[in-house]
């Protein structure tokens, strides 16, 4: 079966979320493969928005480890409250870095990458895994990608 995002590329930030979000979780919906459905959203992430990188990494054990994405190559292993991964991780809130050069500790698994937003996940309470969006641009996340980010995030905690 093909899939087609069907969103205007004229389309401000705003309304492209408000496009996107039902057609990802129409597009998981039915689909019971964790690792398919994280792959597809990121997908759809990049294709909608065009960032730089975009992707999961998802909580093992006293970790987190390198799940589906889109971009270049990336860290595998982030360690707990390590970088803006694995500080949104142990804070369990979203974090918007409009210049990851002033953020203390930031892993720079990519020199190119210049402003970064990271979502998590929740599973029973805990962080499952973290949402992690990277820019080639300076300031590039604002208040409209964390809402509709934290959006997504709900929808995928009822999959996960």
């Amino acid at each position: 079966m093909a899939e087609n995002l069907l969103i205007a590329p004229s389309a401000g930030k705003a309304e492209r979320y408000e496009v996107l979000l039902p057609q990802i979780e129409s597009l998981i919906t039915g689909e019971k493969e964790p690792i398919a459905n994280l792959a597809n959203v990121a997908a759809a992430l990049r294709q909608t928005f065009n960032f730089f990188w975009v992707g999961f990494y998802l909580v093992k054990e006293d970790e987190l480890v390198l799940g589906p994405f889109q971009g270049p190559i990336a860290c595998t292993r982030i360690q707990w409250g390590k970088g803006v991964c694995g500080t949104a991780w142990k804070e369990a809130r979203t974090i918007i870095v409009p210049d990851v050069e002033k953020f203390p500790g930031h892993i720079a698994c990519s020199s190119d990458s210049k402003s970064e937003i990271v979502v998590p996940v929740f599973s029973s309470g805990v962080v499952s895994f973290v949402l992690d969006a990277d820019s080639d641009k300076v300031n590039d996340f604002d208040d409209t990608d964390a809402h509709y980010l934290n959006q997504l995030a709900r929808i995928l905690e009822r999959f996960f």
